[in-house]
């Protein structure tokens, strides 16, 4: 199907979704640099990583806006640090005392999260930390998905500032949860479903211009 496009930061987080047969019918790959010049009419989604070059994407944020204003769904994952992004405020890094801190919990039930347990977000290996470090302020009327102990915001859902869908999650590349080893393995499929479920819905309710 390869509806859903990635964007190629240069890092070996992209390189490894490239090489992942898990996606390899799913996902589709640009240059960030090619954006300005790329036919975005064929996908449903987009999924921006959080190792891209903000500064460009700052002087393409029309781009950006245009496709989800047709009525698209875009997924961050990362730090923004630069005002590309519609409704997207700077990162606020957390402050860390233990590692109870790094805590994940459920703030609204939701199916990219259905049957996956907060400690398998949580630890790694034993080690917390990884999911997230930090949250970003919400837009007014954004849906919170995810939280960490003091209330921060790490996952959040945004359907009013575009026409389209916006999901922001303070960490890593959700797509990089999708092995076997802990219930966290069913993030990344069932983000995908999600992603398409959500532009269907957008399409039916007319909002593409």
């Amino acid at each position: 199907m390869n509806d859903i496009l990635m964007l190629h930061s240069g890092s070996h987080f992209v390189d490894a979704r490239m090489n992942d047969l898990c996606y390899k019918n799913d996902l589709a790959f640009l240059d960030v640099y090619e954006l300005p010049d790329a036919d975005l009419e064929p996908y449903v989604g987009m999924v921006i990583p959080g190792l891209i070059d903000q500064e460009f994407l700052t002087k393409e944020k029309e781009c950006i806006r245009r496709f989800l204003d047709s009525g698209k769904v875009l997924v961050f994952s990362g730090h923004l640090f630069r005002p590309w992004l519609p409704g997207g405020s700077n990162f606020v890094p957390k402050t860390i005392r233990s590692h109870r801190d790094y805590h994940v919990s459920i703030h609204r039930p939701h199916p990219i999260f259905e049957g996956v347990l907060p400690e398998d977000m949580t630890y790694k290996q034993g080690v917390a930390g990884f999911f997230a470090r930090g949250h970003h302020p919400v837009p007014e009327g954004a849906e919170v998905l995810l939280t960490l102990p003091g209330g921060e915001p790490i996952v959040y859902i945004d359907r009013n500032s575009t026409r389209g869908t916006i999901l922001v999650h303070s960490g890593n590349d959700l797509l990089g949860y999708h092995s076997n080893d802990n219930t966290s393995g069913r993030i990344g499929p069932q983000l995908l479903r999600w992603i398409r479920d959500e532009h269907r819905q957008l399409q039916e309710k007319g909002v593409a211009i």
